[in-house]
């Protein structure tokens, strides 16, 4: 299993400042994240974090500017 398999399954994981990543579906989640989205490839993953994620900016900066 290689995080280039397209037999590999990844879960969209999210932190508590509202950041993205993609994280082994068989694994447990690290601390201070959470499944947060799909499972599924890794472009899978990708293509969904692509287009929930369109503020990059952490959730502590983006409460300070509005």
């Amino acid at each position: 299993m290689g995080i280039d398999d397209t037999d590999t399954v990844f879960q969209v994981v999210t932190n508590e400042q509202d950041q993205y990543s993609i994280w082994f579906a068989d694994r447990a989640v690290p601390a201070g994240w959470a499944a947060n989205g799909p499972a599924g490839t890794k472009q899978e993953c990708l293509k969904h974090i692509e287009r929930v994620w369109t503020d990059m900016r952490p959730r502590s900066v983006r409460e300070r500017s509005a």
